[in-house]
């Protein structure tokens, strides 16, 4: 039975090595996505700033993609 037993405790310790390895792994990969999403964030907080900037020097007012141009 003690080899049973022991046949067990390595097949739950090895078990827990690969979960342990499937943890690190993701919080990697998580961190690098937390990186990319902050650096696209404030990529975009810059292009809606420039836009909003060349919209104010070409003395046009706010748009909104969903409105009809005028003509319409």
């Amino acid at each position: 039975m003690s080899e049973d037993l022991a046949a067990r405790q390595d097949r739950a310790e090895e078990r827990l090595a690969h979960l342990l390895r499937a943890v690190e792994d993701l919080s990697e990969l998580a961190t690098a996505q937390a990186a990319r999403i902050e650096r696209l964030e404030a990529q975009v907080a810059e292009l809606r700033r420039a836009e909003a900037e060349r919209q104010a020097e070409a003395g046009g007012g706010v748009t909104f993609g969903d409105e009809r141009p005028p003509h319409w």
